[in-house]
């Protein structure tokens, strides 16, 4: 499981991950351990340190930049920025010669080239599809980068597919057919198959197939 927001605090027993994966410690991406964790959980130092107070009995420090194996794949952090306070995380994840890269929420990727290279997929933050959220603070860049940005991004490293989850207001108070049209016809002008992320979504991101969950 990536991110564990505060949403899914009385869920966890429900899900049952065999281990859960942090990219940063904002409520809605790490506040549903505030009772605890029924498994391994794995997030880098700054990360920890914003959730220091809770109960998480098998902690694990992962060093940004690096790699690490878990339940069969192949993890790498790239920080990225987000936020002043709570400093994220984005993660390339492998298995053999697939790959995809997440970051839901996004500024900018430290390291874009080494994140998107040979990616299958990219799945990226859904707050604002083309009004910039960016801010600026004492030199320091927080908030979130518009989607297309982000499909030019995938346009430069050859990523052919992505889709946008963690999605803002705009989406949500917003027209889905509508929008959903409007990405997509966005994504083509940069040869990229692009969709919004809904509940039960499943993805083969080896044939880069897209269905529902039954």
């Amino acid at each position: 499981m990536i991110d564990c927001g505060l949403d899914w605090l009385r869920e966890l027993d429900r899900v049952a991950p065999t281990s859960i994966v942090i990219t940063h410690a904002h409520p809605d991406h790490a506040w549903g351990l505030m009772q605890g964790a029924p498994c391994t959980v794995y997030a880098t130092e700054s990360c920890w340190s914003g959730l220091a107070d809770f109960p998480i009995q098998d902690k694990r420090v992962l060093q940004s930049g690096a790699a690490f194996g878990l339940d069969g794949l192949v993890f790498e952090t790239f920080p990225v920025d987000h936020s002043i306070r709570a400093p994220a995380v984005g993660y390339r994840v492998s298995e053999r010669r697939t790959s995809f890269f997440y970051v839901p929420d996004v500024v900018a990727i430290a390291e874009r080239s080494a994140a998107l290279k040979g990616a299958d997929l990219y799945i990226g933050d859904g707050a604002t599809l083309t009004r910039s959220l960016v801010r600026r603070r004492e030199g320091a860049l927080f908030g979130h980068t518009p989607v297309r940005t982000q499909l030019g991004w995938c346009q430069k490293k050859g990523v052919k597919r992505a889709i946008f989850t963690h999605c803002g207001a705009e989406i949500i108070a917003g027209d889905e057919r509508k929008l959903g049209a409007l990405l997509r016809r966005m994504g083509r002008e940069r040869g990229v198959e692009a969709r919004l992320a809904y509940d039960g979504l499943e993805v083969d991101v080896h044939i880069a197939c897209l269905e529902k969950t039954e």
